[in-house]
């Protein structure tokens, strides 16, 4: 059941990858150079609020990491391309919870 929730997940990241390059294509079209929106400008549209309330929430109750979670690591997967972001994890995900093919011989 696990490997199942695992590969949906792993695909509905997979397919918002495709939308936000799809996007970035589409805006690249009009301004005439490639430009990549980066994970923290899309979470910023999407939801500004969430943003702007989850680094004091990390912060505070985060035990003993809280404070170094969000600066070096969170902040700095902030500035990288929402695809890459959301393309990577999704399909680490799929390739993991995948079917593997039953073993046939002595030790099945």
């Amino acid at each position: 059941m696990a490997r199942i929730v695992g590969r949906i997940i792993g695909w509905i990241l997979v397919i918002a990858a495709v939308a936000v390059f799809a996007r970035d294509i589409l805006s690249s079209i009009d301004t005439g150079a490639l430009a990549l929106i980066s994970a923290g400008e899309l979470w910023f549209t999407l939801h500004q609020t969430s943003l702007q309330i989850a680094e004091p929430a990390i912060a505070r109750h985060v035990p003993v990491i809280g404070p170094w979670l969000w600066h070096p690591v969170i902040s700095t997967i902030l500035t990288w391309p929402a695809t890459v972001v959301l393309g990577v994890p999704g399909m680490l995900l799929v390739r993991l919870c995948r079917k593997r093919p039953r073993k046939e011989g002595m030790f099945k």
